[in-house]
C-alpha cells in the first residue's frame, strides 16, 4: 500500500498500521487463532518494513546526518531484537503458555523504536535532507516492501550491499511459503 510521498510520511503511515494491528490483537480473545493471524500479519509488516529501512532509510541517515553511523547502528540494533523475538514467535500457537509474554515484548520493543524514529530521528531527517531525496527514498522504500521477505530472518544481513543483494530472494521464498500455507491471507 502507498502511503505518502515521503519516506517520512510512509514510515509513519507503516507504524500506524503496527499500531492498528496491536490494538487488534489485543481486542481477540486470548489463546484464538485470530491472535496467530494477527501476528502473522503483524510479522509481515514489521519485517517488510524493517528490510526497506535498512536497505534504503539508514544508508542516507549515514550519508546525510551528523553522527548519521552511530544513529543507524541503533536503529539496525533496535531491528534485531525485534526479528529476534518474531523468530522465536514464529514457532508459538497462541494458547502456548508464554506466546502473550513475548507478543507483549514485541510490542514494548516496537513501540520504543517507534517513538524514538518518529521524535527524534524524523525530525531530523526533515531538517537535513533536502525533500527531493525524501521523496526519492519514499520510493525506493515503497518499492523495496514489494519484493521484502515476510518472515523474521535476524542472521540475514541488515546492511548494504548484502541485504539488498538477499532481500528479494528471501522475500520469493517466504511469499512462496505463505501461498502454500495459506499465511497472511
Amino acid at each position: 500500500m502507498e502511503h505518502g510521498e515521503d519516506v517520512i510520511a510512509e514510515l509513519t503511515a507503516d507504524h500506524r498500521e503496527v499500531d492498528d494491528l496491536f490494538e487488534q490483537f489485543d481486542n481477540a480473545a486470548p489463546g484464538s487463532s485470530a491472535r496467530k493471524r494477527l501476528l502473522d500479519a503483524l510479522t509481515i509488516e514489521l519485517v517488510r518494513h524493517s528490510v526497506a529501512e535498512e536497505e534504503h532509510l539508514y544508508p542516507a541517515v549515514r550519508d546525510h546526518l551528523e553522527n548519521g553511523g552511530m544513529l543507524a547502528d541503533k536503529e539496525i540494533a533496535d531491528h534485531l531484537r525485534v526479528e529476534q523475538l518474531l523468530k522465536e514467535l514464529e514457532g508459538r500457537e497462541p494458547d502456548d503458555t508464554d506466546f502473550d509474554r513475548l507478543v507483549h515484548e514485541l510490542r514494548t520493543e516496537v513501540t520504543a523504536h517507534v517513538e524514538d524514529e518518529e521524535n527524534q530521528l524524523f525530525p531530523q531527517l526533515r531538517d537535513g535532507v533536502h525533500p527531493y531525496v525524501l521523496e526519492s527514498l519514499g520510493r525506493k522504500v515503497r518499492e523495496a516492501k514489494k519484493t521484502a521477505p515476510t518472515r523474521a530472518h535476524p542472521m540475514a544481513p541488515s546492511t548494504p550491499p548484502a541485504n539488498k543483494l538477499l532481500a528479494p530472494g528471501l522475500g520469493l521464498v517466504d511469499r512462496v511459503r505463505d501461498y502454500v500455507t495459506g499465511r497472511g491471507r
